[in-house]
C-alpha cells in the first residue's frame, strides 16, 4: 500500500471531515486513483460523506476483498463473527448446503465458499443491485435468487439446507437518526431498518427458516445482544428450535444460533 508523506494534505482533509482512519483511507485512495485529478475528486467525495468502499469498489472482509458499489450495504467488520460461525457450522457437515438470506453482496456465503471445499451455496436478496455484486463475489454455480425473504428459493431445497446465515436489517426505525451519516445517506434504508424493535425481519426469518432447514440444521442470525434476549424472553423462536448465542468482542453484537430440533 502507498505510504502517506509527512504533513499529508489528503490526510488533513480527511481528518478534518471526521474520518477516524484518515491515514489508512488516504493510502487506499492514492492506490486507487489513476492521477492527481481523480485523487482530488475522490478526496472531495469522501470528505462529503460518501463511503470509502463505494468510491474504490471493494471492502476488506477478513482475508477477502469483496466487490461493492454505490447504493448497496457495505458489510461490517462485526459480521466476521457470523462468517466464522457459519464456516464452523458448515465444516461440521458432510457436503453441506448453505444459504445466506438477506445476502446483500454475499459476504457470509463468500467466506464459506473460501473456507469449505465442496459446499453448495445459495443466496437470496430483494435488491437486484446488491445481487449483481454478489455474483462477482461468489463462485460460479452458486444459486442466486431475487426476492423477499425465503420465498424465491426453489422448492427442491425445502427441508435440505444445513445452514442458513443472515444479517437481516435489525436497526429499530426510531434509531435511524443515530446511524453514521454515510450509512444513513448512502445505503438503502431497507437494508438497515427492521421495524419498531428492529426484529420484524428477524422474526419472519425465524418462522420461515424451519421449512427450509434439515432437522439438525442451524439458523444463524446477527443481531444486537439485547435483541437476542428479546427473542428468547418473548418466545419468538417457537418450539422447533434449540437456541443459543455467540457473543462478539464488542459487547453489542450477537449471533443467534437456532438449531432445528423437529
Amino acid at each position: 500500500m502507498t505510504h502517506n508523506p509527512p504533513d499529508d494534505p489528503v490526510v488533513a482533509l480527511l481528518r478534518g471531515a471526521g474520518c477516524v482512519f484518515a491515514e489508512q483511507e488516504a493510502a487506499i485512495l492514492r492506490e486507487h486513483a489513476r492521477d492527481a485529478t481523480e485523487l482530488d475528486d475522490l478526496c472531495a467525495r469522501r470528505a462529503s460523506g460518501q463511503p470509502l468502499e463505494h468510491l474504490v469498489g471493494w471492502v476488506q472482509f477478513g482475508n477477502l476483498r469483496l466487490s461493492v458499489g454505490p447504493g448497496v450495504f457495505v458489510p461490517r467488520q462485526r459480521s466476521l463473527l457470523l462468517a466464522r460461525t457459519a464456516v464452523a457450522a458448515a465444516r461440521a457437515r458432510v457436503s453441506p448446503l448453505v444459504l445466506e438470506a438477506f445476502c446483500g453482496v454475499a459476504p457470509i456465503a463468500a467466506s464459506v465458499a473460501n473456507a469449505v471445499p465442496g459446499v453448495g451455496l445459495h443466496v437470496v436478496d430483494a435488491d437486484d443491485t446488491a445481487l449483481a455484486f454478489a455474483r462477482r463475489n461468489l463462485p460460479g454455480g452458486s444459486g442466486i435468487h431475487l426476492g423477499a425473504g425465503l420465498g424465491p428459493l426453489p422448492t427442491h431445497l425445502r427441508g435440505r439446507v444445513d445452514v442458513i446465515a443472515a444479517v437481516p436489517p435489525y436497526v429499530p426505525d426510531s434509531a435511524r437518526g443515530l446511524l453514521a451519516p454515510e450509512a444513513r445517506d448512502h445505503e438503502p434504508p431497507r437494508a438497515l431498518l427492521g421495524g419498531p424493535d428492529g426484529l420484524d425481519h428477524v422474526t419472519a426469518l425465524i418462522s420461515a427458516a424451519r421449512e427450509w432447514l434439515a432437522v439438525g440444521g442451524e439458523l444463524l442470525v446477527e443481531m444486537n445482544t439485547a435483541q437476542y434476549d428479546l427473542i428468547v424472553r418473548d418466545g419468538r423462536a417457537g418450539p422447533s428450535y434449540e437456541c443459543s448465542a455467540v457473543s462478539g468482542d464488542d459487547g453489542q453484537t450477537a449471533v443467534a444460533r437456532l438449531r432445528r430440533t423437529r
